[in-house]
């Protein structure tokens, strides 16, 4: 799952150049995601995600040493559809995980963010690389009397984690006016927990996830949160501070493509030909998206 990029506050600079440090977030991303998988079996995505997204709190409430005694009423009305739709984002991205490929998971999730970008356009020219991305979809959504091994509630359920995403884009750009650094992220990421929490504990139930939860897992659990939103998050707000927002985008437009290949590496997960000609769609249109954007005006700061 993408980490949640935020404005960063003056800091040491970065210890790799920024465009390889976003590289290494994007397959530290895939790569939690392909473990988070790995353990779908043990636990159930429920589950998964509640430790992940409950990990990833702690983590990040620690690194930026969050006080709630600071934190206003508004400020928490800001954070609330934000965190909210952050746990319901990574929820419905690993049900969705649990179904279909890790690659064409995480294209149908970009199509959120993708819509974001074009409704906020004055540009009929977008429009084009909206019809690119509808084809990307159509080339991955199996067709009444199709033969195809993808399960169409995995499709929706992708899906859901992108209109999920576009959410969290907005409410994010919200809470970037209240807070300055990334002390709204880690409070957005312990909402989510708390939001993911009484699904992980009831489905988990329901899968014996609470009977497997051995030392192992939760060690394996906390390796899905550091490869999923530590790491990552740490090496974006590196190559944010040295990198044009635009080239930011455009790099980040790669992640269905990292996806596919971790996806294959480690998951055994071979796509078809026109299933990554579907990929190369939607990332085409995030990129002309995203540098039609960076020629209208400086794209807000997501956080």
């Amino acid at each position: 799952m993408p980490s949640p990029p935020a404005a960063a506050p003056r800091a040491r600079p970065a210890a790799l150049p920024p465009i390889p440090a976003l590289l290494l977030a994007a397959v530290s991303i895939q790569g939690g995601a392909a473990l988070a998988k790995s353990i779908f079996p043990l636990l159930g995505p429920p589950a998964v995600t509640g430790l992940r997204v409950t990990f990833a709190a702690v983590i990040l409430g620690l690194i930026w040493r969050v006080d709630l005694r600071r934190v206003t009423g508004h400020a928490w009305r800001t954070l609330l559809p934000y965190g909210v739709s952050l746990g319901l984002m990574n929820l419905s991205y690993y049900l969705a995980l649990e179904r279909i490929p890790l690659g064409l998971t995480v294209t149908l999730e970009f199509v959120g963010p993708l819509a974001v970008a074009v409704l906020s356009s004055r540009r009929a020219s977008d429009f084009a690389w909206v019809a690119l991305a509808a084809l990307g979809l159509l080339l991955i959504v199996p067709w009444p009397g199709q033969v195809s091994a993808l399960d169409p509630v995995g499709i929706v359920l992708a899906l859901v984690a992108g209109a999920c995403w576009g959410v969290y884009i907005w409410a994010g750009q919200r809470v970037a006016q209240v807070f300055a650094g990334p002390q709204g992220v880690a409070l957005g990421m312990g909402i989510a927990a708390l939001t993911t929490l009484p699904f992980a504990a009831v489905m988990g139930a329901q899968h014996g996830a609470w009977s497997h939860l051995t030392p192992a897992a939760l060690v394996t659990a906390l390796g899905v949160a550091v490869l999923s939103s530590a790491l990552p998050y740490s090496l974006e707000m590196g190559a944010l501070r040295a990198l044009p927002a635009r080239v930011f985008g455009v790099l980040m437009s790669l992640e269905p493509a990292v996806a596919g290949l971790i996806g294959m590496v480690f998951l055994g997960e071979h796509l078809k030909v026109l299933q990554w000609l579907a990929i190369a769609c939607v990332i085409a249109a995030s990129v002309g998206v995203t540098l039609n954007a960076g020629r209208r005006a400086p794209p807000p700061v997501d956080v």
